[in-house]
């Protein structure tokens, strides 16, 4: 998958670093013979620009995107499952930054009824992690 920290820094734009991912795929099932994947993170500041980078995965031939929900809001992630879901692709769903919510047990809300919000906002599969949480246990 993309890093959900990869945006489009000037180090890395996203449309270079979604046409090297879409020839190393290629290059990867010419060679194997066998299906190959990569989640290409298409958050970005607005709706329109994550719209824009899903059709070039599209065009790209990849179908897989992926959105960091609290990054990008979840009426961004409504409207870019909806695209999805028209189009033929599968959204993934990431949840960066999602302790911000679900960290402490004295306020936020749990994560589960984080990812149940995010089934409904139309994500065909979620980054759930560990049970314990990042970096713990």
């Amino acid at each position: 998958k993309g890093d959900e920290n990869v945006n489009s820094q000037p180090f890395m734009r996203w449309r270079d670093r979604f046409l090297f991912v879409a020839e190393a795929i290629y290059k990867a099932q010419a060679e194997t013979g066998e299906i190959k994947g990569h989640y290409l993170n298409v958050t970005a500041a607005t709706s329109e620009e994550m719209i824009k980078r899903t059709v070039c995965a599209k065009e790209l031939g990849l179908p897989i995107v992926m959105h960091d929900y609290i990054t990008g809001g979840f009426t961004s992630n409504t409207s870019l499952s909806l695209y999805c879901r028209d189009h033929g692709l599968l959204l993934h769903i990431h949840r960066a930054m999602h302790a911000v919510i679900d960290r402490q047990r004295n306020h936020g809300i749990h994560f589960r009824v984080l990812a149940k919000a995010l089934r409904l906002s139309g994500g065909d599969h979620l980054h759930s992690g560990t049970v314990v949480g990042k970096l713990e246990g």
